[in-house]
């Protein structure tokens, strides 16, 4: 265990909906977790781990490395049977997952050549192993690969880790109060994930002066001497340590009453939000908040404010809907649902009111006002700030000359207010040729851990997937040599043969999207931004990375480098200007630069090019013959690319085709891109482009 002394969660500044959403969660755990959502300082991580010190000591089985509680041990445990008495106290432990961890560190190793020769389960415990009855971290918790997600949330669900290879399997308790972190500008979580977090809570750096010269102060003088900091505040820890213990001890009094369930139910239907484990949330949260308060009756002022907790990312219907909550809405709902019965007989009780201390200690206390620190020295207020601008969406309105066949007006002169998006829709599947060794995704074919088995190879380092025919195949030759008594198949090391797997990889989706003032001919450019945005949301639920260069008047820019975020990409979309010319040749050599730099940071992830325009080349020098020029840089390297043509009216030039031709990739309309389309029935990148 780490001597390190963390940051006193009672020393934090501010952020009242954290804290109070961590320490519901160290009264019950059953309610499930906490997702921490903010922008990178802004104390996540520190609140996290200085909740570990708060939690109460846990008694376990001697020697246990599964850490059976004595009282009522684990039957199935791998190290017992264990007796139901003695054990030893400790601390509860908080375990952090890294964001690129194998999943035999997760779940655990079971020795596959020890269990097909010798029938022995050797077995060496995972993380979820030591998180059992503690706190199991994940940082980043939206980069976390799909498989790791996956058996995440096995555990989550089922309580219990199981571990299976080849017919010999293992399984252990794994019960743990789960706490993520991340920063939404990095790409979302997948809906599956986010429902299994009980709560989630959005923190920001404060904007007060005074609040932030606070942070700084209490940051500065924990660094300077941690353990005489850490002192000033072990009064109030340990008042806080209490007040955890009482409220679980509470917790089994607290009576939900029928009207507090009435407006539960109400309030989980009003917002519209899938399935019923959001009710059963609330509920629990509800009660908690009770407890926490030190209350045995259930308040409108407990639904309500576990409703602020556990429905924002419940009540998302796509990924670019903003997170949180209809305030008066949520008012309006509980009043309509409320009975005179659901009055608090003592609304002044003791501990009354459902917020965490506030420091705990004097407003004069050990270091000034009460208010909290973060790891890098900032703190939260209760919502994020709006995503700043891309460069291209406040730039001046420019007055350019339209030319070689722009149109002529409004359409393509000057810069043109920013079109409305048509709505999304379903497209069809576009994937990279070949089989690539990419991030976990679901786009383009690829050699991955998980997927269906296409053949079998010697391992190389540990094995991980045993292949068990090939083994067998093998071994079988040298059984006479071996000496075989007839019992059973004999199998050495060099027998053994690791699976080949295929799965799905996500990409980097680079959009170069046209912005000149033809694309704003005919309202062009509404269906132009609907086309981009259902390809923004194929792109969330395949797992992609995305990049978004515009190109209009004399240059182009990149309005979002590639990242996670498909999110981010789209408000950039939102506020897109049309107009002035169409400097195509700009707009394909920036994608080549993008693309290489990308090339050096991420080798294994490979790129898919979506060129959205009608094919148009009018400025610069030469425009037609240096859009083809920088077209056939990006066909020499190989990069899969499709041309989205967006021409339409009776006559036709087919430029966009010609360009797709240069680019070695295919073309294919605005209404061949839709899934149901009957037009385009085979328009795959994969089955037009040049053979390698």
């Amino acid at each position: 265990m780490s001597n390190t002394i963390h940051y006193p969660f009672t020393a934090i500044v501010g952020m009242d909906d954290l804290r109070l959403g961590l320490l519901l969660n160290a009264v019950s755990p059953a309610v499930g977790g906490v997702l921490v959502r903010g922008e990178k300082g802004t104390a996540k991580s520190t609140a996290v781990r200085a909740l570990s010190a708060l939690m109460p000591e846990v008694r376990v089985v001697a020697g246990c490395r599964f850490s059976c509680d004595p009282a009522s041990p684990d039957p199935a445990c791998p190290d017992g049977p264990h007796e139901t008495t003695g054990g030893v106290s400790r601390a509860a432990r908080m375990v952090e997952l890294p964001v690129g961890a194998s999943e035999d560190r997760l779940v655990g190793a079971l020795d596959i050549e020890r269990a097909l020769s010798e029938g022995v389960k050797a077995f060496e415990p995972g993380l979820l192993a030591d998180a059992h009855r503690g706190i199991l971290y994940v940082d980043e918790v939206n980069l976390l690969h799909d498989h790791l997600v996956d058996l995440l949330l096995d555990a989550a669900a089922m309580g219990a880790s199981y571990v299976e290879r080849e017919g010999v399997s293992v399984r252990h308790a794994a019960r743990f109060l789960l706490v993520g972190t991340m920063n939404p500008e990095e790409g979302e979580l997948r809906p599956q994930l986010l429902d299994r977090f009980g709560l989630t809570v959005e923190v920001a750096a404060s904007r007060e002066t005074d609040q932030r010269v606070e942070v700084v102060r209490r940051r500065l003088a924990y660094e300077d001497d941690p353990a005489g900091f850490a002192a000033k505040w072990a009064h109030e820890e340990s008042a806080l340590r209490a007040r955890i213990v009482a409220a679980r001890a509470l917790l089994p009094e607290v009576r939900l009453g029928d009207g507090a369930l009435r407006q539960i139910a109400a309030t989980c239907a009003a917002f519209e939000v899938d399935g019923m484990r959001a009710d059963i949330v609330m509920a629990r949260t509800a009660t908690t908040l009770a407890a926490w308060a030190g209350r045995t009756v259930v308040l409108a002022e407990d639904v309500r404010q576990a409703a602020l907790l556990a429905l924002p990312h419940r009540r998302r219907r796509n990924p670019f809907d903003a997170p949180g909550l209809d305030e008066d809405k949520l008012d309006d709902t509980l009043e309509q649902n409320s009975s005179p019965d659901d009055d608090d007989p003592d609304p002044d009780g003791p501990g009354g009111g459902g917020q965490p201390p506030q420091g705990d200690g004097p407003a004069d206390g050990p270091d000034g006002p009460q208010e909290s620190s973060d790891q890098d020295g900032l703190e939260q207020d209760s919502a994020p700030e709006e995503s700043e601008a891309p460069a291209g969406g406040d730039s001046p309105a420019r007055a350019e000359e339209a030319e070689g066949g722009e149109p002529k007006g409004s359409a393509g002169g000057g810069e043109q207010p920013a079109a409305q998006a048509s709505a999304p829709f379903r497209t069809k599947m576009l994937s990279v040729p070949g089989l690539g060794e990419g991030a976990a995704g679901r786009r383009s074919r690829a050699r991955t851990e998980h997927g269906r088995t296409t053949g079998a190879r010697r391992p190389q380092g540990a094995l991980t997937k045993l292949h068990l025919a090939a083994t067998v195949q093998a071994a079988a030759p040298h059984q006479l040599a071996r000496g075989r008594s007839g019992r059973g198949l004999v199998v050495r090391r060099d027998d053994l043969r690791q699976a080949n797997r295929e799965g799905r990889e996500g990409n980097l989706v680079l959009f170069v999207v046209d912005a000149s003032g033809s694309m704003a001919a005919r309202q062009r450019m509404s269906a132009v931004k609907g086309a981009v945005l259902s390809l923004l949301l194929d792109a969330y639920q395949r797992r992609d990375k995305v990049g978004l260069i515009t190109f209009r008047g004399k240059d182009a820019e990149v309005a979002l480098p590639p990242t996670s975020s498909v999110e981010a990409a789209a408000a950039r979309l939102e506020i897109l200007p049309t107009g002035g010319r169409t400097p195509l040749s700009a707009g394909l050599l920036k994608a080549h630069d993008v693309l290489r730099v990308e090339r050096l940071r991420d080798p294994s992830r490979r790129p898919l090019l979506l060129v959205i325009t009608d094919g148009r080349a009018t400025g610069g020098p030469e425009p037609v013959a240096n859009a083809a020029r920088a077209a056939q840089l990006h066909a020499v390297e190989g990069i899969a690319s499709v041309v989205v043509d967006c021409e339409s009216g009776p006559v036709r030039l087919g430029l966009a085709g010609a360009l797709a031709r240069d680019l070695g990739g295919s073309a294919v309309t605005l209404d061949e891109l839709r899934a149901d389309s009957i037009a385009g029935l085979v328009k795959d990148v994969q089955g037009s482009r040049r053979a390698a």
